[in-house]
């Protein structure tokens, strides 16, 4: 099932499953941060360097299924299925936006 997502969420979402993780750079602030996992990447850099290790690892897929949207902050619930015990989840993507890019970004079940 395909959802009709904002930009540049589908952007994200299209690039992390076709593992292109450089790609990411652009739909993102170049000072975003995001939280996955207990863990905090700060810009472009590490944020690329954190999908390119994640995707190497765990070898995911990720399906949108639902969000919300109040002013700029996207909640949106997604089912990732992978190599890890219990899959598929269901995860939650909660999304920050400014000025059209993705100022941060946290993950969590």
């Amino acid at each position: 099932m395909t959802i009709p997502l904002p930009e540049p969420i589908a952007g994200y979402f299209a690039a992390d499953n076709q593992f292109t993780p450089q790609s990411l750079e652009r739909f993102f602030m170049p000072d975003a941060i995001v939280h996955d996992e207990g863990k905090s990447y700060r810009g472009l850099a590490a944020i690329t360097e954190w999908r390119r290790a994640a995707k190497g690892k765990y070898q995911y897929t990720v399906e949108p299924l639902h969000f919300t949207q109040q002013d700029q902050v996207i909640s949106l619930v997604a089912r990732v299925a992978s190599n890890f015990p219990g899959s598929p989840v269901e995860l939650t993507y909660t999304f920050g936006l400014s000025d059209g890019k993705i100022a941060n970004l946290e993950i969590r079940l």
